[in-house]
């Protein structure tokens, strides 16, 4: 979402750091440079206003202008002010020490609610909660169907007593069941329209006077930008939301909604999707976005999203593979399963510091499809083959291209690929720091091949 906003930064930057000192005329220019790329990218202008300002305040002063390193020391500013802009902190959920803790989800037609709510219950799930999913728009019964459906799909209940035929039963009633069978976290999925309107704001609130929620959850697309902060502004002057939770950051869009969202309602992004599987929702952490936007990488979600897929087991099995040189084909294969658990190869490289950079200055465009032509080479080897790589002279490649589908410079290119993988950890190994060792395979155990 924010590849342009990237882009444009870091050719300012680039142009910054050229200059040996900075003087003020220099920082104006600069400035001036930010302003358009981030009024390019659909972030309010009052916010962008105020955030020029903010950095100009304090890219001018002495401390910038005579240090040694200028171009850093502005970058730092603009990352602390983005920071900043973006909420500053990480607001994670109030859900209060008495359960049931109601969570209502509100939000327009067409912004991801019900999908975000099995989001949320997996989410809350895998941290221990109880969720309880409450289907509370009556108005269009898909919506209840589809939420029943996604309930099954994760493994969570969810209201189904069709005996209940407006929102505020339902959400009586579910209230009473929760208490009873100890559901200890109420998911209620509410009605939406295609614009905010007096009966829809109306039924919110009689909702939010029977369930007390500890939590009222915006639903805002991320792709329809301003108009996304516009009705969240709306909502928010209604029910007084407790946080936002911004869908399709994955998407193509500018990425001004996620830019402006916190600035213009004063309420924090608490969450964000990145894609439309059930597991794809991830906790906001402003310093890590700016950071990403800025090209420096987010080694925490890196190694965070590596823990939460990567099988603790197998993990240690190739490990002491790699301690002991018997790092298989097989291995590297089971490997990339593992990577692509966690994400498209280019969301998760987006994360490394600095790969944009060496992405700008080498060309370098990952291709989804190559996972699948390593592994369709792999596939179509013999197990001798996967476990002896070395016997895999040139008629056997010839015949593993053939079978996969591929050419003869692909497997030899894998076949190098797998050999300087392992020759590289083979010595990480014998380097005999286990601190070092341990660190690395922490969060990377299932990244290391690729």
């Amino acid at each position: 979402m924010f590849e342009s906003l990237s882009d444009r930064l870091n050719l300012v930057f680039k142009k910054l750091k050229g200059h040996g000192r900075l003087s003020e005329a220099n920082i104006q220019e600069a400035l001036k440079d930010v302003r358009m790329a981030l009024l390019e990218a659909d972030v309010n202008f009052k916010v962008v206003k105020d955030f020029v300002e903010k950095v100009k305040i304090k890219a001018v002063g002495k401390d910038v202008l005579e240090s040694l390193t200028p171009g850093q020391q502005f970058i730092k500013i603009v990352k602390d002010e983005l920071t900043s802009i973006l909420g500053g902190e990480a607001a994670g959920l109030n859900l209060g020490a008495k359960p049931p803790a109601p969570i209502m989800v509100v939000g327009l037609q067409g912004s991801g609610k019900t999908t975000t709510i099995a989001k949320l219950a997996k989410y809350l799930k895998a941290k221990g909660r109880t969720p309880y999913l409450v289907p509370a728009d009556v108005y269009r019964p898909a919506a209840i169907l589809q939420l029943r459906k996604l309930a099954k799909e994760i493994n969570v209940d969810a209201f189904e007593d069709d005996a209940f035929k407006n929102p505020q039963e339902i959400c009586k009633e579910a209230l009473r069941i929760a208490g009873i069978k100890g559901y200890d976290t109420l998911l209620v999925d509410t009605a939406g329209r295609l614009h905010i309107d007096e009966p829809l704001m109306s039924e919110l609130k009689q909702l939010k006077e029977i369930l007390k929620p500890r939590e009222i959850l915006f639903v805002a697309d991320a792709m329809t930008g301003q108009d996304a902060v516009n009705t969240a502004a709306g909502f928010n002057a209604v029910l007084d939301i407790t946080g936002v939770i911004l869908t399709k950051l994955d998407g193509d869009a500018r990425g001004g909604a996620a830019l402006s969202m916190t600035a213009v309602t004063g309420k924090p992004i608490k969450f964000v999707g990145i894609g439309e599987k059930v597991d794809a929702i991830e906790p906001f952490y402003p310093d890590r976005l700016a950071g990403r936007i800025l090209g420096m990488g987010d080694v925490l979600s890196l190694i965070e999203k590596a823990q939460e897929t990567v099988d603790e087991k197998k993990a240690k099995e190739i490990e002491e593979k790699f301690r002991k040189n018997s790092f298989t084909l097989e291995d590297f294969k089971e490997q990339l399963g593992q990577i692509k658990k966690m994400g498209s190869i280019e969301s998760i490289l987006s994360m490394v510091p600095g790969f944009k950079q060496m992405q700008t200055a080498h060309g370098i465009n990952p291709d989804p499809k190559d996972l699948i032509r390593i592994e369709a080479i792999i596939d179509s080897m013999t197990k001798e083959e996967r476990i002896k790589p070395d016997i895999l002279n040139a008629s056997r490649r010839k015949r593993v291209a053939k079978g996969s589908g591929t050419t003869v410079q692909d497997v030899n290119k894998l076949i190098k690929q797998y050999l300087q993988t392992r020759e590289m950890m083979k010595r990480f190994a014998k380097a005999g720091s286990k601190a070092m060792m341990g660190q690395a395979m922490k969060g990377f155990r299932g990244f290391m091949p690729f």
